[in-house]
């Protein structure tokens, strides 16, 4: 786990603040606040994230998957994985995983609130053997899995998230599926947005759509296919809001 300073803003924790949050410290605050000032929109996207987030977890605990991985899940923050899962199913396994500290501190609060079905792992995401080994603690890999990989490779080059989302892929049992959802440029003021925001939080790049296609490999889309997160599946909720370019391209595939 890497050394926890306050004083350096962390992007989960300036991902929970802009979803209305209070996991955060001054720091956070002020670089969220930095940033809603130069691109607005951040906070309506990590909401759409969420929002796809939930519907992908509750599509695929209906199709019968009892076991959950979230990666690089970030500060709990409701919807999260577990409650949308265990709302279909009670019993659902979730593991959620990290290595930022706060967020590994909070998500084990959750254990101590007696959810036997969630479980922590303090683990860097790149490391997947690592990963997967911590993971296989708690679920059984050899049945299916809905494997979440929300609002993440976007931090990566194309080349690095496609390979990432390969390995994971491939330690996947027959029926499994995996979620992702990435950030996206559309449009030259959605370019100069991310541009924004590399330059004041973390480097973010936006991947072609063909490249973000590819990052599913051989997997097989569930329809509507790859799509922006709000007409991935909507709800009637999100028919109020108002009409741009997509930003958080989402998909969902199975593994035959």
């Amino acid at each position: 786990m890497p050394e926890f300073d306050p004083k350096t803003p962390s992007i989960a924790r300036v991902y929970d603040y802009v979803l209305g949050g209070k996991d955060n410290f001054a720091a956070d605050r002020e670089l969220a606040d930095r940033l809603l000032t130069l691109v607005p929109l951040i906070a309506d996207l990590a909401a759409e994230n969420r929002q796809f987030l939930a519907r992908a977890v509750t599509w695929a605990a209906n199709q019968g998957i009892r076991q959950f991985i979230d990666l690089g899940c970030g500060l709990p923050t409701a919807p999260n994985t577990h409650e949308s899962a265990q709302a279909v199913t009670g019993d659902a396994r979730v593991v959620y995983v990290d290595n930022d500290p706060v967020v590994i501190s909070h998500l084990r609060a959750l254990l101590a609130k007696g959810n036997p079905y969630v479980s922590v792992l303090d683990a860097d995401v790149r490391d997947v053997a690592a990963t997967l080994d911590g993971v296989r603690a708690s679920l059984d890999l050899s049945a299916p899995v809905c494997l979440a990989l929300g609002y993440l490779l976007h931090f990566f080059t194309a080349d690095v998230a496609r390979d990432l989302a390969a390995r994971y892929a491939a330690a996947l049992a027959p029926g499994s599926c995996l979620v992702l959802s990435v950030l996206h440029a559309g449009s030259e003021a959605a370019d100069e947005s991310l541009g924004t925001y590399s330059s004041q939080a973390a480097p973010v790049y936006s991947h072609p759509l063909p490249d973000i296609a590819g990052f599913f490999g051989p997997l097989e889309l569930v329809p509507p296919g790859l799509v922006g997160a709000r007409q991935w599946h909507p709800g009637l909720e999100l028919s109020v809001l108002p009409s741009r370019d997509s930003q958080v391209i989402a998909g969902v595939a199975r593994k035959q």
